[in-house]
């Protein structure tokens, strides 16, 4: 199977930074992608490209031998075998569910009964069999998303391009949504590039997170390797819930720390913050701190309770804050010892 290769894209617009700025990656075939970052960082300029809607500045799009673009010529959309799932759904209100699902394959000149049965497997794959003679305006924002994928998989495309498609649906939606995406990508075998500002839902989804900022590439890696091994502050920061302390600890080569190497760090600031030797930047999970005798006193600022666990904020001697979970609550003011078990120098 083909992989989607981005050999050192640039987009530049005019007018200062280019909006992609020399970014590369190879996407082995069927993998979901997930380009994450805050709005303006590039993500949708980099979907932009891959579709045909943009042409590089620089650069090149390949899949498999087949170069799809770059700064000299670009295949147009249309030849590309890609399908693509707008914010907005981009159906046609006039149209039924089934029209608007098939109206790719009327596009290729596909009729009769394998029209028929091509739609209504793509509406079966998205649970929308009952739904083929309705009218859009007469289905939730959900629904109307899974007709857009149902779009998208009637082609069999070999790549399918998201662009923040739960944008527009509320919290419940988007857990549910998330599923159908999911299974859309186990039964599709299509490469899928999803992009989003929502860490969570590219934790949930994406075999691989490219995360931007920008117009670069920061890190891309599996979700679990950038949740657990950032590289840098802005990824750290942009992942998960964690804590960015700035901490005396020696350089040893090791990037995970226990907590003795913690402890002691943190035993040496005074209240004032004043240290000697070079900080370091250390990210700490809230998951990874918890009470316990042998613990460094910390102040408890807040508590906040999420339904299944509470939420602390706590306060370390010289004012660095922490997140922390607890599964009882504690009052705030409180001055509690708390461990550091692991923790991850950027």
């Amino acid at each position: 199977m083909a992989q989607l290769i981005l050999n050192h894209l640039t987009k530049d617009f005019g007018g200062g930074r280019p909006a992609v700025a020399d970014v590369s990656l190879t996407l082995r075939s069927q993998a979901f992608l997930a380009l994450l970052g805050p709005s303006g960082c590039g993500k949708t300029t980099v979907l932009r490209m891959i579709a045909g809607f943009e042409q590089p500045t620089d650069g090149s799009i390949s899949y498999g031998e087949r170069r799809l673009s770059d700064a000299e010529r670009a295949l147009p959309p249309e030849k590309r075998n890609m399908a693509m799932v707008f914010q907005s759904y981009a159906l046609w209100p006039h149209m039924t569910v089934a029209e608007n699902v098939g109206y790719p394959l009327k596009v290729r000149g596909i009729s009769g009964a394998a029209w028929q049965r091509l739609v209504g497997e793509a509406l079966s794959l998205v649970k929308l069999t009952d739904f083929a003679e309705r009218r859009p305006s007469a289905l939730s924002g959900g629904q109307r998303q899974r007709v857009a994928l149902a779009r998208c998989l009637v082609t069999q495309p070999d790549v399918v391009l998201l662009d923040e498609p739960l944008a527009n649906l509320d919290q419940h939606l988007r857990r549910a949504m998330e599923e159908t995406f999911r299974a859309f990508h186990e039964r599709s075998g299509a490469t899928m590039v999803y992009v989003t500002h929502d860490q969570a839902e590219a934790m949930a989804l994406a075999t691989d997170v490219a995360v931007m900022s920008e117009g670069r590439f920061l890190q891309v890696a599996p979700p679990a390797e950038i949740y657990a091994r950032p590289e840098g502050r802005v990824v750290g920061g942009l992942i998960g819930r964690g804590s960015i302390l700035r901490l005396p600890v020696a350089e040893t080569g090791e990037r995970q720390l226990g907590w003795p190497a913690l402890r002691e760090a943190l035993g040496s600031r005074d209240a004032s913050g004043t240290t000697s030797g070079p900080l370091a930047d250390v990210l700490v999970r809230p998951e990874h701190v918890h009470r316990g005798t042998d613990g460094i006193l910390m102040r408890v600022m807040s508590c906040v309770f999420e339904g299944e666990r509470f939420a602390l904020d706590l306060a370390l001697a010289d004012g660095q804050r922490l997140k922390a979970f607890s599964s009882v609550a504690i009052a705030e003011g409180q001055t509690v010892p708390f461990v550091i078990a692991s923790g991850w120098r950027l």
